[in-house]
């Protein structure tokens, strides 16, 4: 599991970062990438990595402001000359369906696979056996939703060389066993698969907020996370400018991963007042009060381990 930031900018594109988009890289877990908002120009920059649209499963949008969306109808459109067969599903507020079928429509464009497009409200808004999504409201100018990506806990490691002292050979049962179901051998004998699995691995969890004002929410989405992106538009001392503009500061964003425990924060939707000699001192502002904080740039990566 791997997020990658293909825009971490604030409004409207810059020279030294483009408007927001973030890929969760799923590859291992499930062959797909998750897109998290779509900025003018995603697709563009995602000519310049190894990311590729055929694999986009999932479209997550946080809110209809521009710089969240204005990529989306042209992704969708190139993904069918991109290789791209598989259904995508669009998750976002009320106004996306209507949104995605009015460009679509007006620019008459066919796509060559499904699009299943759904408009959210707080709760669990995606679930099957290897995640669970869940949304919730933040505090924006417009409704602005951010998501807390669960991934559900795995079996633990296959013990191969326990089954083979038991008798076991390689095959149907390993894999059965490594599922979790009992096994009855030919002369009678049960295997308990606790008996030959590793502890249960924990699943990760990564919380992903859109434009908010420092809130609640916030700091229940991104409860225990293994990963907070957290907008900091603003630089510490500017809580009143953040709160009329309804965003938040580095202090803000550092203080919501401080309470919620969690184990990185990473700053995004960086406003273009701040140049790259800045950056540093963005960072240093969160890390007073939570110390394992990094700022996102574009093109950048974070691994998110196994707990």
């Amino acid at each position: 599991m791997d997020l990658f930031f293909l825009g971490t900018g604030a409004g409207m594109p810059a020279k030294l970062r483009n408007v927001t988009s973030i890929a969760l890289k799923l590859l291992e877990e499930r062959g797909a990438v998750w897109l998290f908002d779509v900025g003018e120009a995603t697709q563009h920059q995602i000519l310049h990595t190894s990311l590729k649209p055929r694999r986009i499963e999932k479209i997550f949008i946080t809110h209809l402001h521009g710089d969240h969306i204005y990529g989306l109808p042209g992704l969708l459109s190139s993904r069918s000359f991109q290789g791209g067969e598989s259904e995508v599903t669009v998750y976002g507020p009320k106004g996306i369906k209507e949104y995605i079928e009015m460009s679509l429509s007006l620019s008459q464009t066919y796509l060559k696979y499904p699009l299943s497009i759904i408009e959210i409200s707080e709760g669990i808004i995606f679930e099957d056996d290897q995640f669970i999504v869940e949304a919730r409201l933040l505090e924006h100018g417009i409704p602005s939703y951010g998501y807390r990506i669960m991934e559900k806990d795995r079996p633990g490691t296959l013990l191969a060389d326990k089954l083979i002292e038991a008798g076991v050979k390689p095959g149907p049962i390993f894999r059965q066993i490594k599922n979790g179901e009992s096994i009855t051998l030919e002369d009678g004998r049960v295997l308990d698969p606790n008996e030959f699995l590793g502890p249960e691995q924990k699943g990760r969890v990564v919380t992903i907020l859109g434009d908010t004002r420092y809130c609640e929410n916030a700091l229940m989405l991104a409860k225990e996370a293994d990963l907070l992106i957290h907008e900091a538009t603003f630089s510490k001392g500017e809580e009143t400018l953040a709160y009329d503009y309804f965003h938040s500061t580095t202090y803000q964003a550092a203080d919501i991963a401080r309470k919620a425990g969690c184990k990185q924060l990473c700053l995004t939707h960086i406003s273009s007042r701040y140049d790259r000699n800045d950056w540093r001192e963005l960072v240093a502002e969160a890390m007073e009060t939570f110390p394992n904080t990094d700022i996102a740039e574009d093109f950048k990566e974070i691994h998110i381990p196994l707990r």
